[in-house]
């Protein structure tokens, strides 16, 4: 609206006080081109017919005098309001004359008043040859009829336009402002913790754009609420056992078995346990937001797989005696890898609990080696109750579990997201493949050296931390670089 009053008020200024001076500066321009014209044509023997055809088309009276004042030749295309046709005498005409001559430029002109007929003329003298002279008239007051229509016109222009721009405005600003509208009402509710709302507002496509951008957000930040009421009952849970039973066995230790030797030592073994318990899940906590920090260092170096493997099932020797399970580890062809070490070490034996956690009565377990070209691929499978397709993209999430386990084996909740870090770190393929009923298989691949691992795509810095996740029709799930 601003814009088009400041074009109107312009366009109202230049007809008001501009163009009466512009009109006359333009006649005055044409009347001194067409003055040249003839004086450069003067000798021509079409020199009357060119006065005849300048008179004509340009409203004017047209004189060839000599220096006494005759007319040679007359042209009067302006009839009655010529001020020069009334000067019967030529006082005028030898007035004009005379200031050219004190002029000393190649034309004189002059703007004179007809008091008979009030109206103004412009009146131009040039030389045409020795003792000639051309003297061009020509009226200017036939402007201010053409100014009133002119302005009549733009007066009922200016109103047209306006309303134009009244309601263009109020549909460009409806269009603008309503989806900015709805995007502020949604992201109110947002702002009050309804995450069940939606970011729909269409528009322009910047608004499209923000609107998407806005619902990722939400889908986000949701997952991130979702997660931090999980945590904080899950932590409650895993916190609040351990602190009772060590509470309780410590006031069992001063109201019963503190003179009790045997008594004494299996209440103090509980509570030895329930603090490692506690210990643990600390670690696991500074562990994992060390790693989703950015701050976790890797310190790779190179060493074969099958020592790895073999020094990691020595350590479940103990398990396999005392709790009867039946855990092997099913070699292939020693390999070079290059990882950290101790990194590594984590990822496995956090598969392995979890197996341990979640396998069926049997309690085999089997940790499989399987050389593939360009990697090693390390398999450990359970025979537990397998995972659902619905449930599989959550396995890796912190502190996930299935619907039934053990307390007296399960762990912290965060082994298979802290492998789920680790592995991103290192940009190592990984994934589970189950079977309800039957058990699940978690795995990982590591390159090894001397080899070049065949890959459909490597990885960009800003894709590792947006893994994508692949599910097919047998219950795999797959992260990380293929």
């Amino acid at each position: 609206m601003i814009f088009t009053i400041l074009i109107l008020a312009i366009l109202w200024v230049f007809q008001y006080f501009f163009l009466q001076n512009y009109y006359r500066s333009a006649k005055q321009r044409d009347m001194t081109v067409a003055a040249k014209h003839l004086a450069a044509n003067a000798d021509s023997e079409d020199f009357k017919t060119l006065i005849n055809e300048t008179a004509f088309k340009n409203a004017m009276n047209v004189k060839i005098v000599d220096d006494m004042g005759n007319e040679l030749y007359n042209v009067n295309n302006m009839g009655s309001f010529s001020l020069l046709a009334q000067d019967k005498f030529g006082t005028k005409q030898f007035e004009l004359i005379g200031k050219y001559n004190e002029s000393g430029e190649d034309t004189y002109s002059e703007i004179i008043s007809n008091s008979d007929f009030k109206v103004k003329e412009i009146v131009l003298v040039s030389g045409v040859g020795k003792g000639y002279y051309l003297i061009i008239e020509a009226s200017i007051e036939p402007l201010d009829s053409t100014t009133r229509i002119i302005r009549e016109q733009l007066f009922y222009i200016s109103i047209i336009l306006f309303e134009l721009a009244f309601i263009v405005t109020i549909i460009i600003s409806r269009r603008l402002s309503k989806p900015i509208t709805e995007l502020t009402e949604t992201a109110k509710q947002f702002g009050a913790g309804d995450y069940d709302i939606s970011f729909t507002a269409k528009g322009y496509a910047e608004v499209d754009e923000l609107s998407n951008v806005l619902e990722d957000a939400k889908d986000e930040i949701k997952k991130v609420s979702d997660l931090r009421k999980e945590l904080i009952a899950n932590v409650s849970h895993d916190l609040r056992t351990p602190l009772t039973m060590v509470k309780a066995y410590a006031e069992m230790i001063r109201d019963l078995s503190g003179d009790n030797p045997v008594k004494r030592e299996e209440h103090l073994k509980v509570i030895i346990d329930e603090s490692d318990r506690l210990s643990n899940l600390v670690n696991d906590l500074l562990a994992i937001s060390r790693m989703e920090s950015g701050n976790m260092e890797l310190n790779k170096s190179e060493f074969g797989i099958v020592e790895k493997l073999e020094d990691c099932m020595t350590r479940y020797k103990l398990v396999i005696e005392q709790e009867g399970y039946d855990i092997q580890y099913i070699p292939d062809e020693d390999r070079t890898v290059c990882a950290d070490p101790e990194k590594i070490d984590q990822v496995i034996y956090n598969f392995i609990n979890n197996a341990i956690n979640y396998t069926g009565e049997q309690k085999v377990i089997r940790l499989v080696q399987k050389n593939k070209h360009g990697c090693v691929r390390i398999e450990v499978t359970d025979n537990g109750q397998g995972i659902s397709k619905e449930l599989l993209p959550k396995v890796f999430d912190r502190y996930y579990r299935g619907e039934k386990y053990k307390r007296d084996v399960v762990g912290t909740g965060l082994g298979l997201s802290i492998c789920k870090e680790i592995l991103k770190k290192h940009d190592f393929a990984f994934g589970v493949t189950s079977t309800e009923g039957v058990g699940s298989t978690f795995w990982f691949e590591i390159p090894t050296i001397g080899e070049k691992k065949h890959s459909k795509r490597q990885p960009k810095e800003k894709d590792k931390d947006k893994q994508p996740e692949q599910i097919d029709n047998n219950n795999t799930l797959q992260l990380g670089e293929q």
